[in-house]
């Protein structure tokens, strides 16, 4: 099995439970570190996941959830492309505050752990997680969770850091991430090990071919992936 293994959590209980204090500390300054830290470029990430998805966003029944949702981005982009039903999830109380606040009343959100989701067998027809997945304190059994509550034939989409391929550009990303990001991550928001976790996240989790390979032993069918910016990101599609 593997999963987020923060420092010092001994156990998938106690890496969850860091994780959700972790991003409820940084809520306040999520999106304006997000947009500083990626020069804006999340924002075409985002994007893409959506073009990638509009076929079923294009359907009117349609039903598809932005899991580990955060302050709300994909799934708004999601929600503003869709004639389908657009919902968003969050493990993380102070992150979902912060969406409702930024979507507005009415807006369809709910509270849940992505490895127990509190919704009906093959219930979906995408699922969309946007740099949450890697915060799974067990990726098998999220693989597992997506697989359950999607239709037959619905998708997984997964936006994610990634291992850039080309080794110098990899060295200044790897030089980037481990000590300028921390510093200004820390000083914004106050909470310089969430910004210290962050790149031991990425550089522990599954480059983009190991992913695949992933959502293909979990059942997923027709895996693929493309990079994006140099590979610092990465966006895999799974059909259920």
């Amino acid at each position: 099995m593997s999963g987020a293994a923060p420092r010092g959590a001994a156990n998938e209980q106690e890496a969850a439970a860091w994780v959700r204090d972790m991003f409820g500390r940084v809520a306040p300054r999520y999106d304006l570190l997000n947009h500083l830290l990626s020069f804006n470029i999340d924002k075409y990430w985002r994007r893409r996941t959506v073009e990638r998805l509009q076929p079923i966003l294009d359907r009117k029944n349609a039903t598809v959830l932005d899991l580990c949702c955060g302050t709300g981005d994909l799934m708004l982009a999601l929600r503003a492309s869709a004639r389908a039903h657009v919902l968003g999830s969050d493990f993380c109380h102070p992150m979902l505050v912060a969406a409702k606040r930024k979507a507005g009343r009415g807006s369809p959100f709910f509270e849940g752990d992505a490895l127990k989701l509190p919704l009906a067998d093959q219930c979906l027809d995408a699922i969309t997680v946007a740099f949450g997945f890697r915060n799974l304190a067990n990726y098998e059994a999220g693989f597992l969770e997506l697989k359950r509550v999607l239709k037959p034939g619905g998708k997984a989409a997964i936006l994610e850091f990634s291992q850039p391929p080309n080794r110098a550009f990899n060295a200044f990303y790897s030089f980037y991430s481990h000590h300028v990001l921390p510093r200004i991550g820390g000083l914004i928001s106050g909470a310089s090990d969430a910004y210290t976790y962050l790149p031991d996240s990425v550089r522990k989790f599954p480059d983009a071919p190991g992913l695949a390979a992933k959502m293909t032993q979990a059942g997923f069918a027709k895996v693929s992936f493309e990079r994006m910016t140099f590979g610092i990101v990465a966006l895999h599609i799974g059909q259920a």
